[in-house]
């Protein structure tokens, strides 16, 4: 038999906290949390699906952006659009900001995000917002009048590099000031602008967002990182992160409830990125695991690289996922993947005693020869965010709260057990055979009936034994 057990971190004790800001009330977040990205899904259609979102199990439901917006193709509602498509639009116009206002063409209002916030209150799920400071659009002459005026003309929004392309991603200088794939550099240390994005961001909070997620946040500079010609010339610092997360004020101006607020960034994994300095900020996504796991996903059986987090931050700091939107739409990297082949990573990361797992929610009607399926934005994603299995191991999550973990591979390692003490185990079948295993496990001796599937399983003598179908799991306490 094959086992990896894998070192413990000391779980988070939930706790309340008081809110900043009259009339709202705030939640430390906890290492059991599971998110999920409901991706191009608009403010009412979220909004409606709240009860749904929370009896499957979901503590935070992430929103795409919602600031205003790149209006692209007339504001056509497509996901994404070919050339001869006779109905446009692409999905990214949102990652493409006008102002940094709430509401825009693409998902919704202000007041659809106040009513979907309101609606997420009444069911217990904490709203997180997608949000991007370090850029504006690919068209700079798009951006609003009001922008512009808060940071004195639009000469003052962007970096002195913020017009020169990058074309080395791993040089700090050029990675943080200069522009990425046609959007426009914003210089995110200039105290006007900070001042004026801390006003949305706190606009936000009030409305009823518990936490962020920083878009392309490797791309803005840290204290130790060279400093912009414009910001040098100013006598100003790489502080932005400082702002943002509450550790400094901005002419006056504090980051609302910065102790209850749920705040990660999209670090991508490079040569060259600064992750323990950035996890002195904020969590981050653990985009390398992501992807060795979709190698073992994609081989059938478990691989010895999952023993590591391929990451230096402390696991208890890291986002998790099978599958990005970028790596869903981008390059397509995952998008071939079967649901099933997502499903089973989803309830390995789920199981798991760290990272905090978010579930990306494919487009309705998508298939491995379609990827757009339904092709439209604002509507709600496919079925599989509450999956039987999928809602077996949120659940799953938080009864294991605090519960040590232990990874058991059968000898040909295509069933992997997470053990999570002695209080549960899940299964999960990474193949595309059915597999009859007899594997260590820590549970007591007994019969146990899986909740999803009615499988019996029989622990006799510290071993597990039982049949498990093709890419499948079953949860058992």
């Amino acid at each position: 038999m094959n086992i990896k057990t894998f070192g413990l971190c000391a779980a988070v004790v939930a706790s309340s906290a008081t809110a900043l800001c009259a009339g709202t009330r705030g939640t430390v977040p906890t290492q059991d949390e599971v998110i999920l990205h409901a991706w191009s899904w608009s403010l009412d259609t979220i909004a409606a699906n709240m009860k749904l979102i929370a009896e499957a199990g979901y503590d935070f439901v992430q929103t795409s952006p919602v600031q205003a917006c790149y209006v692209g193709e007339g504001g056509g509602p497509a996901l994404f659009s070919g050339e001869n498509d006779e109905v446009k639009g692409k999905w990214y116009y949102y990652y493409q900001p006008t102002d940094w206002t709430i509401g825009n063409y693409m998902l919704g209002t202000r007041d659809d995000f106040k009513a979907m916030c309101d609606s997420a209150y009444k069911y217990g799920v904490r709203v997180l917002v997608d949000v991007l400071p370090n850029h504006t659009a690919i068209d700079d002459s798009a951006v609003l009048p009001g922008l512009d005026n808060a940071v004195g003309g639009h000469e003052n929004l962007f970096h002195a590099n913020g017009f020169t392309p990058i074309t080395d991603y791993n040089d700090r200088l050029q990675c943080t000031t200069g522009e990425m794939g046609g959007l426009k550099d914003v210089n995110t240390e200039n105290p006007d602008f900070q001042y004026y994005y801390l006003q949305y961001v706190n606009d936000l909070i009030n409305l009823g967002a518990r936490g962020f997620r920083y878009d392309t946040a490797k791309h803005i500079g840290l204290p130790s990182d060279p400093l912009d010609p414009k910001v040098e010339a100013n006598g100003w610092t790489n502080n932005f992160w400082d702002i943002a997360t509450g550790r400094e004020a901005v002419k006056g101006l504090s980051l609302l409830m910065p102790d209850s607020l749920f705040i990660y960034g999209e670090v991508l994994q490079d040569r060259n990125v600064k992750e323990n300095e950035y996890a002195e900020y904020m969590d981050l996504t653990a985009s390398s695991y992501g992807h060795v796991l979709r190698q073992a996903l994609e081989s059938g059986k478990f691989s010895d690289d999952l023993s590591d987090w391929h990451h230096p931050a402390d696991p208890s700091q890291l986002v998790t996922w099978v599958e990005s939107h970028d790596t869903y739409c981008n390059a397509h990297e995952s998008a071939g993947m079967s649901d099933d082949l997502v499903r089973a990573g989803w309830v390995f990361l789920t199981a798991r005693q760290n990272g905090r797992p978010l579930f990306f929610s494919r487009p309705a009607g998508s298939t491995r020869e379609n990827y757009w399926g339904n092709n439209r934005i604002g509507a709600r994603g496919n079925d599989e965010f509450f999956h039987p299995e999928v809602i077996a191991a949120n659940r799953f999550r938080k009864d294991m709260s605090g519960q040590p973990e232990h990874i058991f591979t059968s000898k040909d390692a295509k069933v992997v057990e997470i053990a999570r003490g002695s209080k549960g185990a899940a299964l999960i079948n990474f193949s595309d055979k059915e597999q009859k295993v007899k594997m260590e496990t820590t549970l007591p001796a007994g019969k146990y009936t899986d909740g999803v599937h009615g499988s019996e399983f029989t622990v006799r003598n510290g071993f597990l034994e039982g049949r498990l179908a093709p890419l499948s799991s079953y949860v058992l306490k």
